[in-house]
Formats: C-alpha cells, structure tokens, sequence
C-alpha cells in the first residue's frame, strides 16, 4: 500500500498531534489524513495559558489554523481502539478506521481532591484559564499547591493581580529540577514580591466542598482561590486493552513507534523505553510530532525524538534553560551573577552533556543551543 493510501489517524489535538499532521503533509502525505480531539476550542499553544493568558497580558489563547492541510477533523474523545481491526471509536460511537495511528492525547493535571469534592481548580487548557481567570477577578487570597514551574507562573500572576498567594509544597521552590543554587534565588525573588512559601512535612489535601482552602498535618489554611499545581498524568485511559499503555504513558522506541505495529505515539502522553522517563515539555512534544510522522511514512526523522529546552517566567524573570534536567551541583558562571538576576549558567553532568541556563539575561535560544552542544563537544 502506498503512503497516499494509508489512513492515518492522529488521536489529540495537542501540539504534538498537530506537528505531527502538519509534518505528514510537508513530508509528502497527501491521502487521508484525521485528526480526533474533544477540546471545544480547537487547536491552540498552551504554554502562553499560564505565562501571559492568566495574567491578563492577552485575552485569548494562540490558536493554530490547520485548514490547508486538509484534515478530516472528529470533534470528539476517543474511548478505544481496537488494534487488531485498526478501528478508533469514539464518545458518540463513531468508528474510525486506520492504516496508522499516531497517539497524541497529551496528559490532565493530576488532581488531589477527593471524588465528592467540588470546586478544585487545575490549570491545563484554555477553559481551565477562563474560569480561574473570572475566579481571581473578585479574590484577595490565593493558595497555590505546587511549587513547581506552573505553580510558581500561577503565583506570579496572582502577584499581578495584588492578590496575596501562598504557595504549599513539600520541597523549596523548584529545587526538584534547578537545585539548590536557583531554587535559592527564586524563593528570595518571589519573597521579596510578597509571595508566602510554606513547607508541608507530607502531601496536603483540600478542604471544603466546593474547595476554600488546604489542610495539612491537621492545620488549616483558608484562601478565596485555591490552585493545584501538582504535575500531570497521561491521558491513556482510551488505549485500555490495547496493550501499550502503563501507569507512565505509552512507551516508544527512538522511532516513537510503539510495541505494535502501525502505531506511535508523540508528546506528554509517551516516554521513552531507554530513557529517564516522560518529559512533559512544549519543545519534546514538537521534536517527537515531527518523528512520528516521518515514522509512519517510512522516512528518516528530520530530528531527534527529545529536545531538551525549557522556558518560564517567574515575576518578569525569564528562565531559558537547554539541556537536561535535574541540575546538580554548583554552575560554572559564563556571564552576569545570579544574586543579582541576571546571569548564563552552565552545568556539566557525569555523561557528557551540558546544560545552559539563562537566567534573567536575555540571550537568544540559538545561542543557548550552541554554547550546549559546542561545551558538550569539548568536554568528550
């Protein structure tokens, strides 16, 4: 069967899906090509939700426009595949017959509320954006759990709002990923902003129904809003039975192919069999789009299935960082300081890879790459 032929099926509208749609067109696909997703605002960049939309730097999420690539799109969630038929089903019973299949359902925020509690507010698509966004409108406190990289974004723009934020974990402000030289610095930025960091010895649980507040440790701590910011699960409860899918998400080769034939998988919901595990980020989802497509047409990938760049910011400080994660030990300082918010850092890890981060310092992301991959070359 040749390529024109095939029916290829991409399951999620995420920036993964629509990479890969994008790439199976620009690498010669010109048959039947659908794309299944049940977000009713289409298909839009996430990463500018929490960065800028919450804010209220801009009212509308970035959308993308897929109309000259001719897809056959399926307002709806997928339910099951059948591998053996090759047939995706949907929410309203729809089968979708496929050749190939591409899976790119991404991931949910993880939620901590108990199944009869109501009003848990997560931030993960643009909806989540709009009602918490008309939530922080009338509030004067806010909770946030989670002191990771969206939890510290929702926390800058409750700053922005003159909300006063407390924001809860069990570890210092991303110490998980930047150790403790970065993390150092953040918490006195943040503090000096009036954002309040509180330490909890074990996991907190939500209070209220619907949600005003945290209890932790048998303490109490009441807010107008309260936030989770506790990381993401992959979305494969549609691929039950299927047989590629586990508590980490769909596991893939350097080819993002799956363990069955004709089928791959791309962005938050796969990981790598010879790898650390998932990797969650806006520039993976891309590389790993691009991958799959050229996979299913038999082609040579045009790049890598990773790509090891990450950018946040945190009250006005940028954070471009290129490289792996996490960051251990003291950096070598090529520019700047950090105690004064603006510096370029480098790490070199035990296998040869180097990590840089920009640091309050503006510095183009092709400068970052390359002082990465040229220090990587030095080092070996």
């Amino acid at each position: 069967m040749s390529t024109a032929e095939r029916r290829i099926v991409i399951v999620g509208d995420s920036i993964a899906g629509c990479t890969a749609a994008r790439e199976l067109r620009a690498r010669g696909h010109d048959g039947a090509l659908t794309m299944i997703g049940a977000d009713p605002d289409g298909y839009y960049a996430r990463p500018p939700l929490s960065k800028h939309v919450l804010k209220g730097d801009v009212a509308e999420a970035e959308t993308w426009d897929l109309s000259d690539l001719g897809i056959t799109s399926i307002g709806d969630r997928a339910v099951s595949v059948d591998t053996d038929r090759r047939i995706v089903t949907t929410a309203d019973g729809t089968d979708v017959p496929y050749d190939a299949l591409i899976v790119a359902t991404g991931a949910s925020a993880r939620r901590i509320a108990d199944p009869q509690q109501a009003g848990e507010n997560v931030l993960r698509t643009f909806a989540d954006v709009r009602a918490l966004r008309t939530k922080l409108d009338t509030a004067r406190t806010a909770v946030v759990v989670g002191a990771g990289f969206l939890g510290l974004e929702v926390a800058s723009a409750c700053i922005a709002r003159d909300i006063e934020v407390t924001v809860v974990d069990v570890d210092p402000p991303l110490h998980r990923l930047l150790g403790p030289n970065l993390s150092d610095a953040i918490t006195a930025r943040a503090e000096a902003a009036s954002v309040r960091f509180v330490r909890a010895d074990s996991p907190v649980s939500l209070m209220g129904s619907p949600v005003r507040g945290i209890e932790r440790a048998g303490r109490t701590l009441e807010a107008d809003v309260v936030v989770t910011c506790a990381g993401d699960v992959p979305e494969t409860g549609w691929l039950t039975g299927a047989g590629i899918a586990d508590a980490r998400g769909v596991a893939v080769d350097e080819c993002c192919a799956t363990a069955l034939p004709d089928v791959f998988a791309a962005g938050d919901v796969a990981y790598s069999r010879t790898g650390s595990g998932r990797s969650p980020f806006w520039s993976n989802a891309v590389a790993q789009g691009k991958v799959a497509a050229a996979s299913v047409l038999g082609l040579d990938p045009a790049c890598a299935p990773s790509d090891d760049y990450f950018w946040t910011e945190i009250l006005g400080l940028s954070i471009k960082v290129v490289g792996p994660l996490p960051l251990q030990g003291d950096p070598t300082v090529l520019e700047g300081a950090v105690d004064e918010g603006s510096a370029l850092l480098q790490w070199n890890h035990d296998d040869g890879r180097v990590t840089i981060v920009a640091f309050g310092i503006k510095k183009p992301v092709g400068l970052l790459r390359r002082l990465a991959r040229d220090s990587a070359v030095s080092t070996n």
